[in-house]
């Protein structure tokens, strides 16, 4: 009898066990391709990028001072998900011209892409400082691609989706595109996301501060990408 009744607490346990199993496997995985409006101090990696938002901030420059204030930790916090990594860099474009035509490749999206971990779910949150440099648009083309044309937005756009659709296979990705940004450069990101398939999530009239998302704006990105999710 006592090892019919130790069977049985047995035969529960295990079962017990597996079906926990399951539910903790369903747990999803972030990772951020982004620039400064996705950075915040000590939760990016490599943690010698650059930052915009600090703890101990600039009083006027940003309102933004605590790490669960971002569009991207609300985020995650609300859907139940993990983030695997955030990779964002202030003032990184996803072509190789910087500002004042200075090479950008070093902190541009095309370098950083490859560096997100294994994730679920990739936002890449880029295109701003591709507007705000003038980086030149290009033509587009998606074939017979080489580093020369990534000086150029959109071939540089088309790099960038076309290597990572095919490296993290199986994983959604989502392009956030800022509001504010150059017509020429909604348009060529909204093409070139169809072109490979990945959803483009276009932001409307996000509340910033030194043309950054404020605390309100960063409530309202996070908002706006539930909803279209």
């Amino acid at each position: 009898m006592k090892k019919r009744g130790f069977y049985s607490f047995l035969l529960v346990f295990c079962l017990s066990f597996v079906l926990v199993l399951p539910s903790a496997a369903q747990v999803k995985s972030v990772s951020i391709l982004g620039d400064s409006y996705s950075t915040f101090e000590g939760f990016v990696t490599p943690a010698t990028n650059e930052m915009w938002y600090y703890a101990q901030g600039e009083r006027g420059r940003t309102d933004v001072m605590d790490v669960r204030q971002t569009w991207w930790h609300q985020l995650i916090a609300k859907q139940g998900w993990k983030l695997c990594v955030n990779n964002s860099y202030s003032g990184s474009t996803i072509s190789y011209w910087g500002y004042s035509a200075n090479d950008y490749s070093a902190r541009s999206f095309l370098t950083r892409m490859s560096d997100l971990g294994c994730p679920d779910i990739i936002f890449i949150f880029g295109g701003t400082n591709d507007s705000w440099a003038g980086s030149p648009i290009g033509e587009y083309q998606y074939e017979n691609l080489a580093k020369a044309n990534f000086w150029n937005f959109r071939p540089a756009m088309a790099r960038m989706l076309e290597w990572m659709t095919l490296r993290y296979v199986g994983t959604q990705i989502y392009f956030l595109l800022n509001d504010g940004l150059k017509p020429e450069v909604n348009e060529s990101v909204k093409t070139i996301c169809q072109h490979y398939g990945v959803k483009c999530i276009e932001l409307h009239n996000i509340d910033k501060l030194s043309g950054h998302p404020s605390v309100k704006g960063m409530q309202q990105i996070a908002e706006q990408i539930t909803k279209a999710l």
